[in-house]
């Protein structure tokens, strides 16, 4: 059972594949680049039910911020790169320099700021590779992700307006069917 930040970061460094998929993408040295959300939600969540065997990834988020370059085929051509390097592994890799407008946001102002616009605090999580240390970029802690607590970020939670799109993102992913211990919390509206 993983307790802390520090545990999350010794399961991913003892996790054999997470750290090939992270070496991969580190070697492509882009910006402010980690690799985000189901990645290291998955693998906590695994570890929290006990599973031996990895939940598999629709995909593997690789994010980073170049606001000098902002076309999408760019970000193909790193998935393509990625793919030549592992080619069984499910790469998206997207410029957080120009998803705000894809999903109608502000402008982020890193790839930090992006995170922390993702949908659920417990998918508001990343991991990189500095030189041999791995970093963990969580702007809003690890508590809901090692609780197994689907919240929505501040975000979501403060906008009526968002509402929707947390309540339909939860109902589609449908978590709890992959992980049973995993609950969500309600949008109060204050």
């Amino acid at each position: 059972m993983l307790k802390t930040e520090e545990d999350i970061l010794k399961a991913i460094r003892q996790d054999k594949w997470m750290m090939e998929v992270l070496s991969a993408a580190a070697r492509l040295q882009l910006p402010d680049l980690c690799i985000s959300a189901g990645f290291v939600r998955s693998k906590v969540w695994d570890v929290q039910h006990g599973y031996t065997r990895r939940t598999p990834l629709p995909d593997v988020d690789v994010v980073y911020f170049d606001a000098s370059d902002i076309d999408e085929v760019t970000e193909k051509k790193y998935e393509n790169m990625l793919l030549q390097r592992i080619p069984d592994v499910p790469w998206s890799v997207k410029n957080q320099a120009r998803m705000h407008e894809v999903n109608k946001l502000p402008a982020f102002r890193n790839t930090e700021h992006a995170i922390a616009c993702y949908t659920e605090t417990a998918t508001s999580i990343g991991v990189r590779m500095n030189g041999d240390e791995l970093q963990l970029i969580a702007p809003y802690g690890v508590v809901d992700l090692l609780a197994c607590r689907i919240a929505p970020t501040p975000l979501y939670a403060r906008d009526t307006s968002y509402h929707p799109i947390y309540l339909k993102r939860v109902k589609q992913k449908n978590w709890q069917r992959l992980w049973p211990c995993v609950r969500m919390e309600d949008i109060h509206n204050d």
